[in-house]
């Protein structure tokens, strides 16, 4: 029964859209209309870079980034979640202790950041906070962390990064971690370790949404069975769309969706990754490109744009993207879809290279038949409701 209760209440706190004043006589365009957030912001890898500012608008053309304060707004894009990255490390005490350092700097990295810009956005914490935020015209600052690695076997760690901000963590990410086996990995635990059973119940303790994305199929069916709270996938595509291991089947969208979940859907693994061994080198740099000059920066974009005319790094574009979006929301019902296209992250295809193009998606999904309540909940309503069911 207070599981249903505190459902019910986070139903009815996201369901209050009342922050942006809507109805007949607004005759803004229905993008602007709404609240919209994105589940899973790679930006932050940015914001050390020398010469760079979030601030300023950046472009395709001349920088890597797809995500700006300027472009935010081009995009109606009102917050999100910003990731602390980890790079998986060796399963060590030595790894763990680099790990936690580098979690540590970039957490503080985000929070001076969002601090020497806060005319423009502000941190978030809670539901109401995104509400109050939104509702003042600031822009939405969530934090997130992409691999609990960095907590080594210490889950006392996660308060520690709960009182940092965080509100929403993966367990693992691209390989397997003492937490859980990747999808994209071999399977070492066959799930979740014992330690990553106590860390379903350390997140859900804490109030922090657990981000599934990442996970293997069995690490997300053990989730969901452990986990007293509803849980998100931060940014994931549908199986049927490419049978790819990070991407979520629809038998299991349906199971989250029967818990009170949401997969906020990626444009990314709508195709093979086209890793060559050139785009990766590229990628590297890439990856690190707060350590590089301004020129060397520079170089980088030209190598990378450069490449960009003689293969892509995705065999997909925005009609593919929006095929499998339709058919996500089929699957799993508008109130357990929602959007984390991967930002800075290696997202973005052709007809959706930044956030200037999200309002193409609202004007394809009300193309689709789908109203604005509805077109709303998956831009932000579903991930406040989850967010909100936490119980805290």
């Amino acid at each position: 029964m207070k599981r249903l209760v505190l459902l019910m209440t986070a139903t009815a706190l996201a369901g209050c859209t009342a922050t942006k004043e809507k109805g007949a006589t607004d005759e803004r365009p229905l993008h602007s209309r709404m609240l919209v957030l994105d589940t899973h912001l790679d930006t932050p890898l940015h914001f050390d870079r020398a010469e760079w500012s979030f601030a300023d608008r950046h472009s395709l053309a001349t920088d890597l980034s797809q995500l700006d304060i300027p472009r935010m707004k081009d995009g109606n894009l009102d917050g999100g979640f910003f990731a602390i990255y980890i790079e998986q490390g060796p399963l060590d005490a030595k790894g763990y202790a680099d790990a936690l350092a580098f979690a540590r700097k970039r957490s503080d990295l985000i929070d001076a950041t969002i601090a020497k810009h806060a005319d423009a956005i502000s941190p978030a914490l809670t539901v109401v906070d995104a509400r109050r935020l939104d509702k003042a015209g600031k822009l939405i600052a969530f934090k997130s962390m992409e691999n609990s690695y960095p907590l080594g076997e210490d889950l006392t760690l996660l308060d520690e990064f709960y009182k940092k901000g965080v509100r929403l963590a993966g367990p693992v990410h691209s390989k397997n971690n003492q937490f859980a086996d990747s999808a994209t990995d071999k399977p070492r635990w066959n799930g979740l370790s014992p330690l990553g059973k106590k860390w379903v119940a350390e997140m859900n303790r804490l109030g922090i949404v657990i981000d599934a994305s990442h996970s293997s199929d069995a690490t997300f069916d053990q989730i969901l069975a452990l986990s007293k709270y509803p849980i998100l996938l931060s940014h994931s595509s549908l199986r049927s769309a490419h049978d790819h291991p990070r991407n979520l089947d629809e038998a299991r969208l349906k199971a989250l969706a029967a818990k009170g979940g949401a997969m906020c859907i990626s444009t990314i693994f709508l195709s093979e990754m086209n890793m060559t061994p050139a785009r990766a080198e590229l990628f590297g740099q890439y990856e690190r490109i707060g350590e590089l000059s301004p020129a060397e920066q520079a170089d980088l974009t030209r190598r990378w744009r450069e490449l960009d005319k003689k293969e892509q790094m995705w065999a997909a574009d925005f009609e593919a993207y929006m095929k499998m979006v339709l058919r996500a929301i089929e699957v799993g019902g508008v109130d357990h879809i929602c959007f984390g296209a991967d930002w800075d992250g290696g997202g973005g295809l052709k007809g959706i290279e930044d956030i200037s193009a999200l309002p193409k998606v609202s004007e394809r999904l009300k193309a689709a038949g789908y109203s604005d309540a509805d077109i709303e909940k998956m831009w932000s309503g579903n991930i406040l409701r989850v967010l909100a069911a936490q119980g805290k």
